[in-house]
């Protein structure tokens, strides 16, 4: 936890000693680009299993407001705050500042939706994400930053059944050498995935994977979608399948429990099968989705503060 507060924090100064870089568009593709002048230090969050507790609120990146409300309400102080980005939408450097202020580390998904990964695989919208890079870059705090999440799932324009696995990885590293040409190694690459789920046709991930050297932490979707789902059965088979393609760490990226009378236990087994499968923590989806998974009566609130005491940096 120590070692997460100093690379937040570090960071933070170093972003405001350099002031704020205004960055340009251009439109030359990657292979038209020269390589990079110098390799920037990397900023490296922290791979300890345990060390993450983050959320979604709903508002964000607007308005950290309701991050707040969620902190009070809970007791529990997020250390990171998850938001997903449109196609186009510029890096919000103002959310990431506040969140870094506050102790924490902004997630983004990035979301390419109705947009043709063939067509940001050989160069279309180099300008917005280079322009995205280099905003990145100027910030110089710790970002995780993912693109096309949930790919192995059908509901996205870029995912299973609408997108080829080769289209996808072929757009994956054409983004992430963006970023790397201009210097952004203050960015932790989120590869994230849906959990497997055979009854509905969720394959394993693997035709997806871009390689080790593309992706630092791997993400994994999934949620307590019914009164008897427990975190073996739901999560189990998509860890397995992730460590047969790596041992990069992995951090449950979106979940949930359904709003119940059995919430409260299956916020016990959440945290619980975290740490029994070593991983770096969870994201807890605090909104109306296809249910509503927000914490709202005191037994969940409680069983979420008695598990947020394994991360003692976040609960007072």
């Amino acid at each position: 936890m120590k070692l997460l507060r100093i690379a937040i924090m570090g960071a933070a100064i170093i972003a405001a000693m350099v002031g704020i870089v205004v960055a340009g568009r251009h439109d030359e593709s990657v292979a038209a680009k020269p390589a990079a002048s110098a390799t920037p230090h990397p900023v490296t969050l922290p791979a300890t299993p345990g060390t993450y507790l983050g959320v979604y609120v709903a508002g964000v990146p607007g308005s950290y407001a309701r991050v707040t409300e969620f902190q009070k309400i809970s007791g529990v102080r997020p250390d990171v705050i998850l938001y997903y980005s449109g196609w186009l939408e510029p890096f919000s450097r103002t959310f990431a500042s506040k969140t870094a202020k506050k102790g924490a580390v902004p997630l983004i998904q990035i979301e390419p939706k109705g947009i043709n990964l063939t067509a940001i695989a050989s160069g279309k919208y180099d300008a917005y994400l280079s322009s995205y890079a280099e905003a990145v870059h100027a910030y110089k705090g710790p970002i995780i930053l993912s693109f096309g999440h949930e790919m192995n799932g059908t509901w996205y324009s870029w995912g299973n059944k609408h997108t080829s696995p080769a289209t996808f990885v072929a757009a994956w590293r054409h983004v992430v050498n963006l970023f790397r040409l201009a210097d952004a190694a203050n960015v932790t690459w989120l590869w994230t995935v849906n959990i497997i789920d055979n009854a509905t046709g969720i394959p394993s991930p693997g035709p997806w994977w871009p390689g080790s050297s593309y992706v630092t932490w791997v993400g994994i979707d999934g949620y307590y979608s019914t009164p008897t789902t427990t975190f073996a059965p739901l999560f189990g088979p998509t860890i397995v399948a992730v460590r047969a393609l790596t041992d990069r760490p992995i951090l449950i990226a979106e979940t949930g429990a359904a709003n119940g009378a059995n919430q409260a236990n299956q916020i016990d087994d959440l945290f619980s099968g975290v740490r029994i499968y070593g991983l770096l923590g969870l994201m807890w989806f605090d909104a109306i989705g296809k249910q509503d998974w927000r914490l709202s009566n005191p037994a969940s609130l409680f069983a979420f503060h008695q598990g947020g005491e394994a991360y003692p940096r976040l609960v007072p």
